[in-house]
């Protein structure tokens, strides 16, 4: 088996796995954030939990660098990943990782193209923002001057943020926070972006079916209209003419 063969099947081995990672890496983290009052011991089995998934996503990463043909153009492909393992202050988007199934739930749970956007819109907004607020959270709740104390407030930040709205009674005062509230502005321009992409998309295939349509309905009209001409002339014959027999084509020999 060739690298680019191993290269391919990897990757469709691990992708589900390493999505579900993701997700146990987003419960690890975001738990003792929502729960301050976590019982140490629990608060310890989750932060090994989360420095053995940046272990797997680490090893992922090295082994995929490994396999590509072109390592530099790998590098710069996935600077996003690199950056992400390389700084703990971005260790909240590993959980990003989740988006990158929605992918393939789209082609799966949605055969049309609003039922598409419809998945990215959920599951992509839903994560982000909700991974955008427990970051923020966990980077402001100890600061005394900071007004995202809860996760009631980080949750409002977001929606605001998300939307564009932006009211401005809820925003981080810190580099972590603030680093987290670029993400999700950026995010969110992205996703809105892919949203109003895809309903300009499903708008032009709809004005284009419908012209296919008139097009055939005009097509149809036309070959009925030449039937009733047809039929409007075999009606104005007389009746002798129409007892006078065809006039053979046949040729044959002379009587």
């Amino acid at each position: 088996m060739g690298r680019d063969a191993f290269a391919e099947g990897y990757q469709r081995v691990v992708e589900w796995p390493l999505t579900g990672v993701a997700v146990l890496f987003l419960g690890a983290y975001s738990w003792p954030v929502l729960e301050p009052g976590m019982a140490g011991g629990l608060r310890q089995v989750c932060s090994v939990a989360t420095v053995v998934i940046w272990v797997v996503f680490a090893g992922d990463f090295l082994l995929r660098l490994g396999l590509a043909r072109r390592r530099r153009r790998f590098l710069r492909e996935h600077v996003v990943d690199l950056v992400v393992l390389a700084l703990p202050l971005l260790r909240p988007l590993r959980a990003l990782r989740v988006v990158t199934a929605l992918g393939r739930l789209n082609r799966r749970a949605a055969t049309s193209l609003r039922g598409r956007a419809m998945v990215y819109v959920v599951g992509g907004v839903g994560l982000l923002g909700f991974t955008a607020a427990v970051a923020v959270l966990d980077a402001e709740r100890s600061e005394p001057s900071a007004s995202i104390r809860n996760f009631g407030h980080a949750a409002w930040w977001a929606v605001t943020t998300i939307t564009t709205v932006g009211y401005g009674d809820r925003y981080p005062i810190t580099g972590a926070g603030r680093v987290a509230g670029v993400g999700l502005m950026l995010g969110g321009i992205a996703l809105l972006g892919v949203v109003t992409a895809a309903l300009a998309s499903w708008f032009v295939e709809h004005v284009s079916r419908q012209e296919r349509e008139e097009a055939d309905l005009r097509v149809q009209v036309s070959a009925l209209v030449e039937e009733v001409r047809a039929l409007r002339v075999e009606l104005r014959r007389t009746p002798s003419e129409l007892a006078q027999p065809e006039p053979s084509t046949r040729i044959g020999p002379a009587a």
